[in-house]
């Protein structure tokens, strides 16, 4: 409802005044005083089946209840007095029962009104029809005979029915005829036909009429058609059998569909296309039917008028219609009249803006009666489409009519205003809740009434006062919205409503909550039948609302399977079926929102058996095999293997003979003469094979000759005398035929001429006997059947037997390059005493003793270098110095070694010796020790004497001078003296020959600590200067620990008690160095020196140690002795410092570090 209206002290409102208080519809609650409103009736146009009861709608609502009547065609008509009409109680609605009863009488236009005490209202012209379904009226159809290539036109001319009925074509047999370019159904039903051909010859062409009220179907008497080729026509232009001529025209109305056909005729079957001159046609609103023969341009607007042209083209030439189409429009709204709500000297405006082609003629009604028939209102004013109400008054309630017309049709619009002095009154129920979603609207509502309006203001949490502006947005009906909601913004917020009889407020409350998100998808799957597949959906949501997870499958709910598990947030599908397959949708609802993910599903499997293998195109040599595939379950198929299994030969085994792409189903397939052939296909996807089809039938090639002989064919002859042939023997399907032979030909190289031969069959080897030893021989092996003989065979060299070689290798020479390497030449053998393949040469040696006297012989051991091929000399490494040496050479072919060569003898010169068999250490001391070794276990020479470096290691592990001594070969022992005590020393020795020095053996000893300290102490302590010192020592010893006490005794100083200090009586600080006071005492764990003291010259403080400690006394400071006083000392790099505990220690410091600190 609208309520426009404004306060004015008198009658002097104008219009333009009035115009800018408009405000938006009001509902009036049914407890207040109101006029009628109609809230449903029948459509305009209401057709009726007459085998049902009639029921014309009329409901309206009101304060008091309205009662009802009605007119019919323009009279009043009185339903209590026919008995076959009854009006439901408390409504308008007639029911008529039309049974036995002609329905004709009861067709008419039919008009509602609903009237109380504050006004009438009245409801749309209703027209009654009845359907009709009328029969097909009786004609004789002429049978049409036509040339091939003609056009026809067979018209259908329905009888008039109510409503219009459906048009079809179908056969004797209710098969639809098949329809196509060439052949199609106009708008009107007639079946055109652009040109006939032969089969175009029927006698059942029938036309059906079915009326959809009734769902009856009239029948058109059957056309018979008959096509002659005798004297065909030929090839023409296209022209139009409809529309006719060069241009037509079309009226639509607004609002509708606009249907345009243009249907041609000419041969070839024309194409039709489409355009508008001078414009576009609308993409959107546009379709096409008929094989681009109709054009419907749905909810048509003026734009639409113009001229549409379409084009008829074939190769012949081209036909053009234009269709002029004009729009016109029945009345439409643009701004329907509102009910008013006026309080008592309020003014409103009823407006009543309608549009149309031709303009509507608008006409005014109150209460059902002409406004100019109506008692005169000097308040009311009539302005063609609009009505002003000035300072109505209480009682002056009514209902307006505003009709709007024109030849195509009328719209009427009731508009009660309503007279009423009401104080606000909410009418949105209190402390509602509104829950929203963050990011989205929230609308709080605030629906009230009263008269005059009240005004609707806002706060939150009850103090803020809520404006409009952003965020917030306050509706003409009082709603407040929130265009984007927040957290921020959940609280209670308090619309009060306020005229100036009173004042109404309430209370709602919002509640902002988080979104429901998810946060992991479903992904696609692609499982193999009988697998499982899972999908996961995890999900976020506002803690305060319930959430409920629901699997969908194709938009449908899961079927009842205890293969599918539902978890909290996923989906199992175990023992997944080919039904399983689908688009599977996981929804996350909650009262306010919900999410959504979905994911495919597909089902793979191993693709079924080709199936119905046929076999064509048969040749002796060739078949080609064809198949349907069977079904790839979602995987295509990546090939097709063809198997064959050789019935006469191997039966019941299948064989590989070639594969295809998966994308053919057909194989020409290679044959061989002999075989009995079966054939299978499997074919092959992703997921593996599948199972063989069944076999082809048997197809049976014919014997021919071998096209092959066989293979791998050698000749080797495995002792002297003889030659064995051999070869790999033709299978079953190789042999091509029956008695399958090997004719095995061969000949002694360039010696004979003439071939020996023999035929053998079920073997792979023949063996030749008497043959010279070791010589090549020609050899052939030919396949052959009983239908002749495979091609001619290659000639394979082959040899005979080998025998041992009768002579040995002469003139063995030795050449000797040192003492570990010697070269041995010798001249080779001829060739035919070799009897063989030669392999090389074998040379034997031995060690057979040392040059050296002395030296025991150790066992000897032959050795053995092999020398492939045809050579004349060797190498002989890892030989040992100053020895004798013995060896032979013998010739070596695959049956053995020849007869040794005249043996031949080398002496190697002198080497160097190995290292001494041992050096040990014996006899220390404090400045000597002794060394013992033993001489080498291979002098490898004379022995010349032995070289022995020796160089102390002080503590910091650097290497002292060397000093070299030379010893004579007979030398085993040295006493060495003037060493220094508790020293590291390092002993090298070698042995030598003339040839050098041998490898050196290291040694490493210390010598004994001095132990005479504690006696030069006491000489030490006699001496005047020494006892001084030591009372200097012990005075400042005293005064140290003089200090520790009373700074013990005041608490010590630490870091935070030196900042306690600070403040302190100036009198009791420490003393200072530069004053010559003490300073503070320090004992911090990097045992800093005293301030005042100083740091040796390296940066570093020596360790707290006792003073009688004898390593301060002796050489190399980290030495120690066990209790017997033996040496267990160790060299090392530096000595580990002491820690001591902290500040509070009660123990002096060392005399030592004291003495130090004094230096």
């Amino acid at each position: 409802m609208d309520r426009n209206r404004k306060w004015v002290p008198g009658f002097g409102a104008v219009l333009l005044t009035l115009l800018s208080h408009m405000t938006s519809a009001l509902e009036v609650p049914l407890d207040l005083p109101q006029p009628p409103t109609i809230t449903l009736q029948s459509p305009k146009d209401y057709i009726f089946d007459p085998r049902e009861n009639i029921v014309i709608h009329c409901e309206a609502k009101g304060k008091p209840h309205p009662s009802f009547s009605w007119t019919r065609n323009g009279t009043h008509f009185d339903v209590e007095k026919d008995p076959k009409v009854l009006m439901k109680p408390g409504s308008g609605t007639l029911v008529i029962d039309i049974s036995g009863e002609k329905a004709e009488a009861y067709e008419g236009t039919y008009q509602c009104t609903a009237h109380n005490e504050h006004g009438t209202a009245v409801s749309n012209s209703i027209v009654i029809r009845q359907s009709r379904s009328p029969l097909w009226s009786k004609e004789r159809n002429e049978a049409i005979v036509v040339q091939m290539g003609v056009s026809l036109v067979l018209q259908c001319r329905p009888p008039a029915g109510l409503p219009p009925p459906v048009i079809f074509w179908m056969d004797n047999n209710f098969q639809r005829l098949q329809l196509d370019k060439r052949v199609s159904q106009a708008l009107n039903g007639d079946l055109y036909f652009s040109n006939v051909l032969p089969d175009d010859t029927r006698s059942d062409y029938i036309c059906y009429a079915r009326f959809p009220h009734t769902q009856t179907i009239q029948q058109k008497q059957p056309i018979s058609v008959t096509v002659l080729d005798n004297s065909p026509e030929g090839e023409r232009r296209p022209g139009f059998m409809t529309p006719l001529g060069t241009t037509s025209t079309k009226m639509v109305l607004r609002g509708e569909t606009l249907e345009l056909e243009c249907v041609a005729d000419g041969l070839p079957t024309p194409e039709i296309s489409w355009q508008k001159d001078g414009g576009e046609l609308p993409s959107s609103r546009m379709s096409f039917y008929n094989f681009k023969k109709t054009l419907k341009v749905s909810d048509v607007n003026e734009a639409d008028g113009g001229d549409y042209r379409c084009t008829a083209t074939n190769n012949l030439g081209t036909a053009h219609h234009v269709i002029k189409v004009t729009v016109k429009a029945a009345p439409f709204w643009v701004s329907a009249p509102r009910n008013l709500i006026l309080a008592p000297n309020e003014t409103g405006i009823l407006t009543c803006r309608v549009s149309g082609e031709p303009k509507p003629k608008i006409s005014w009604f109150v209460n059902g009666v002409s406004i100019e028939n109506a008692p005169e209102d000097h308040r009311r004013k009539v302005d063609d489409d609009t009505v002003i109400l000035s300072s109505v008054q209480s009682g002056s309630s009514a209902v307006y009519q505003c009709n709007a017309s024109n030849e195509f049709g009328y719209l009427m619009a009731n508009a009660f205003v309503n007279v009423l002095a009401e104080p606000p009154r909410v009418l949105t129920p209190p402390n509602r809740v509104y829950q929203v979603i963050t990011n989205n609207p929230a609308l709080l509502h605030c629906a009230s009434f009263g008269s005059p309006i009240p005004i609707v203001t806002w706060f939150k949490d009850s103090q803020t006062s809520v404006k409009n502006g952003d965020p917030y947005v306050i509706h003409e009906n009082g709603t407040l919205e929130i265009h984007v909601a927040q957290p921020l913004n959940s609280g209670k917020y308090t619309c009060i409503a306020t005229n100036i009889l009173g004042i109404k407020e309430n209370h709602v409350y919002l509640e902002v909550k988080e979104p429901t998100r998810i946060l992991k998808q479903p992904e696609y799957k692609v499982v193999q039948r009988g697998m499982s597949a899972v999908f996961e959906c995890k999900v976020k949501h506002d803690p305060s609302l319930i959430p409920a997870m629901t699997w969908l499958k194709d938009d449908g709910e899961l079927s009842r399977d205890e293969r599918f598990e539902v978890d909290v947030d996923s989906l199992t599908i175990n023992d997944v079926a080919d039904e399983d397959e689908g688009t599977y949708t996981c929804i996350m609802n909650t009262t306010l929102d919900q999410d959504s993910a979905s994911a495919m599903l597909t089902v793979v499997e191993k693709p079924d058996p080709p199936t119905d293998l046929e076999l064509t195109d048969q040749t002796e040599r060739s078949v080609q095999l064809t198949w349907i595939a069977g079904d790839e379950h979602n995987s295509p198929t990546q090939k097709f293997l063809i198997q064959y299994e050789d019935l006469l030969h191997q039966p019941g085994v299948w064989i590989n003979l070639t594969d295809v792409a998966g994308t053919s189903t057909t194989a020409q397939l290679n044959l061989s003469p002999y075989v009995y052939y079966s054939f299978r296909v499997l074919s092959e996807n992703r997921v593996g094979y599948s199972q063989p089809s069944q076999p082809s039938n048997q197809y049976r090639t014919n014997p021919a000759a071998p096209d092959q002989n066989p293979s791998a064919v050698q000749g080797i002859g495995t002792q002297p005398g003889n030659l064995v042939i051999s070869w790999t023997s033709l299978s079953g399907f190789q042999a091509n035929g029956p008695s399958l032979e090997y004719k095995v030909q061969w000949r002694q190289k360039d010696v004979d001429d003439h071939w020996s031969s023999k035929n053998v069959a079920n073997v792979s080897q023949f063996v030749v006997s008497g043959t010279p030893t070791y010589v090549p021989y020609e050899i052939k092996v030919q396949a052959l059947n009983d239908y002749g003989s495979g091609p001619e065979p290659g000639i394979v060299i082959g040899y005979s037997g080998e025998d041992l070689p009768l002579s040995a290798p002469d003139s063995v020479q030795v050449m000797v390059h040192n003492s570990t390497l010697a070269e041995v030449h010798w001249e080779p053998v001829s060739f035919p005493s070799v009897r063989g393949k030669l392999q090389g040469y074998k040379v034997y040696y031995q060690r057979e003793r040392s040059l050296h006297e002395t030296e025991e012989d150790a066992e000897r051991k032959e050795q053995v270098l092999t020398f492939s091929g045809n050579r004349s000399e060797g190498r002989l490494p890892g030989l040992q110095p100053y020895s004798l040496y013995n060896l032979t050479i013998r010739v070596l072919n695959n049956k053995g070694e020849g007869p040794p060569s005249t043996s031949k003898t080398f002496e190697t010169p002198e080497g160097v010796p190995g290292p001494p068999s041992f050096l040990n250490v014996v006899n220390l001391s404090l400045d000597s020790l002794s060394l013992e070794w033993g001489p080498p276990m291979n002098n490898n020479g004379r022995l010349a004497g032995y070289t022995l470096k020796y160089q102390p290691v002080n503590t910091t592990n650097d290497l002292g001078p060397v000093k070299i001594m030379m010893f004579m070969a007979n030398e085993t022992t040295i006493t060495m003296g003037n060493l220094n005590s508790s020293m590291l020393y390092k002993f090298h020795l070698s042995a030598k020959t003339i040839k050098g020095s041998g490898p050196i053996i290291t040694k490493e000893a210390f010598t004994v600590m001095d132990t005479t300290v504690p006696s030069r102490q006491v000489d030490i302590a006699t001496q005047g200067w020494f006892i001084g010192l030591m009372c200097a020592i012990a005075l400042l010893i005293l005064v140290l620990l003089i200090v520790c006490f009373i700074k013990r005794n005041k608490g010590g100083k630490y870091p935070v008690k030196e900042k306690e200090d600070a403040h302190q009586d100036p009198e009791i600080q420490p003393m200072k160095e530069d004053d010559g006071t003490f300073g503070e005492y320090s004992d911090t764990e990097d045992h800093k020196p005293l301030k005042g003291s100083r740091t040796p010259s390296n940066g570093t403080v020596r360790r707290d140690e006792s003073d009688d400690s004898l390593v301060d006394y002796g050489e190399g400071g980290d030495g120690q002795f066990n209790e017997d006083g033996s040496f267990i000392g160790q060299y090392s790099g530096k000595k580990e410092k002491d820690t001591h505990e902290g500040n509070e220690s009660s123990e002096a410091p060392s005399p030592v570090n004291a003495m130090n600190s004094f230096v």
